[in-house]
């Protein structure tokens, strides 16, 4: 497969609640490939299929050096007190924001076997698995910034050379 193009704010996919992957076909195999190649570069943690327009529910992650993904991702737990975390997004190149995340979190989904997998972590892998989800229900983390930082982002974005 390829390396996919990522799309930028303001691309209607990027805010599409995406659908259950009922039937793991070529397409499905098709798009974890693209998901997997795609995130693999430095500075990328994870990768929303929304991400490179697509609209079925699987994302890869790129923590430490090992490359996941997961198809019908639920986030099934999350624990601690949210911590304000600073995140960026390849959607909204360039922007850095504090969010608030909590310090774990735990996914269960399928993989292209169909069988049940759990992808779980701290920090970085916590954040990333909460971020990935946040992307396939068609939410970008600018939307869980409070009034004031989110009108900076937006600043930030009209002034952009991407946007």
């Amino acid at each position: 497969m390829a390396k996919r193009e990522i799309r930028l704010f303001g691309d209607p996919v990027l805010r599409t609640v995406c659908d259950e992957v009922t039937d793991i076909n070529a397409g499905i195999h098709a798009l974890v490939t693209d998901l997997c190649e795609t995130v693999d570069e430095p500075g990328r943690a994870g990768l929303a299929s929304t991400q490179i327009g697509y609209t079925q529910r699987a994302f890869s992650l790129h923590i430490d050096g090992v490359i996941e993904y997961v198809i019908n991702p639920r986030l099934v737990a999350v624990s601690g007190d949210p911590v304000l975390t600073g995140e960026g997004c390849l959607s909204v190149p360039n922007l850095w924001f504090e969010v608030l995340r909590y310090p774990y979190a735990k996914v269960v989904g399928i993989d292209l076997d169909g069988n049940e997998i759990t992808i779980e972590g701290e920090g970085l892998k916590a954040q990333a698995l909460q971020h990935e989800c946040d992307h396939l229900d068609g939410k970008l983390y600018i939307s869980r910034l409070d009034r004031e930082a989110r009108g900076e982002a937006m600043r930030q974005i009209r002034t952009s050379d991407w946007f």
